[in-house]
């Protein structure tokens, strides 16, 4: 039987599969086939919950912001072009203890690259927005740029534009199960239903499945799944929209939160980004409400910070793809296999630059500078494997 072939093949057609398809749809002349286990956007994997945060000023690490300037730059470019409302300039507001080392690092890469931050302490901070509840023993940092971003628009947009382009293929319910090396190079994908695709060039960012993938080519990847939860509330109209910044709180005893205005009547959305529970890969998430802290670990913070929030609405669950570092990993393990992910809960707001990067590394096997953080032999137990 003849196997399908491309020149490129992309295997998990979430936010970074997606991005990528829709760079190389633009940018290359090169057949591509995406495949994805479900049909996105969808709920099995990062990318739902409706927003995530837009951030420069940037906690994680100094080395992140050339990248998400580059990333608002392309959002507001698709919102041109697709006529959507992806993104909203809310601000964002970083709260934690004075001297907390991702406040620190927030304002460090502010002052490095020239941001807009303002500093305030936590009194002054719940004078200007009072859905606060904070004294002068916790510190803000407020930055005018950053908002939300709409995530399933965002797919829907890139998805439309990637099925417009007859280069370009999307086979949904398509699960991966397999790689095999191609006899005459290149790389084959094998599905559960028996389908197989080959292409000389992969690009595999299918979250949870990357590792059991890549083990089975003998490369093992730091990679853990974790299940998270958020929830949507009831709150006044000190929350709502225009009144209220995205925010991330550190609490003293360095537990991390993050959370969003009311946006269009949802509800005040908040979640947890540090702690959650271990799952292998493609274990049965629990619902949520279902762990003992599902509600506890929220409302104790809300109570604590937030005197206008009133009942829950309702929750969910996600699931983060961790490093040990929390910094992406994205790489070239095998030649002609690149693998992205591990993105640790905040690679979405990256995922317009980094669809470009990818785009680049696979059409033009460049790898930009940008990139040069999230290598496979940072680990040192896996140097082996990286060359």
């Amino acid at each position: 039987m003849t196997i399908p072939t491309t020149d490129y093949l992309i295997i998990g057609a979430g936010s970074m599969g997606l991005a990528t398809a829709d760079w190389l749809a633009r940018h290359s002349e090169a057949s591509v086939q995406l495949l994805d286990a479900h049909s996105p956007p969808h709920e099995h994997g990062a990318h739902h919950g409706e927003t995530r945060l837009l951030r420069q000023a940037y906690g994680e690490g100094s080395s992140y912001v050339p990248l998400a300037r580059r990333a608002l730059e392309l959002w507001k470019q698709l919102e041109a072009e697709s006529g959507e409302t992806l993104f909203l300039p809310t601000g964002v507001v970083n709260v934690g203890p004075p001297g907390a080392p991702f406040i620190a690092q927030v304002e460090a890469s502010a002052r490095q690259h020239g941001l807009a931050l303002d500093s305030l302490p936590g009194d002054q901070l719940a004078r200007r927005w009072p859905g606060w509840a904070l004294d002068d023993t916790l510190h803000g940092c407020f930055e005018h740029e950053a908002g939300v971003m709409f995530v399933e628009r965002i797919l829907k947009c890139w998805r439309a534009r990637v099925e417009q382009n007859p280069k370009v293929s999307l086979a949904t319910g398509a699960q991966v199960i397999r790689l095999e090396g191609g006899e005459q190079g290149g790389w084959i994908a094998v599905c559960a239903d028996g389908r197989r695709f080959a292409a000389e060039r992969v690009l595999l960012s299918s979250g949870q499945h990357i590792a059991p993938l890549m083990a089975g080519l003998g490369v093992e990847l730091p990679l853990t799944r974790v299940r998270k939860t958020f929830g949507w509330y009831e709150g006044d109209t000190r929350y709502a929209q225009g009144h209220f910044p995205g925010f991330s709180l550190t609490t003293p005893s360095n537990a991390i939160y993050y959370g969003f205005p009311d946006i269009e009547g949802a509800g005040f959305k908040m979640g947890r980004h540090d702690s959650g529970q271990p799952l292998e890969p493609g274990e049965a998430m629990a619902a949520f409400g279902e762990h003992e802290d599902d509600v506890r670990e929220l409302q104790q913070v809300v109570d604590r910070y937030f005197p206008g929030i009133g009942a829950l609405r309702h929750g969910a669950v996600c699931q983060y793809i961790r490093t040990p570092d929390e910094h992406f990993l994205i790489d070239e393990p095998l030649p002609g296999l690149i693998v992205a992910g591990g993105f640790s809960g905040h690679g979405f707001k990256f995922a317009s630059a980094l669809g470009e990067a990818l785009g680049i590394w696979i059409d033009q096997q460049r790898r930009l500078p940008e990139l040069a953080l999230f290598g496979l032999a940072r680990f040192s137990s896996l140097e082996g494997s990286a060359q």
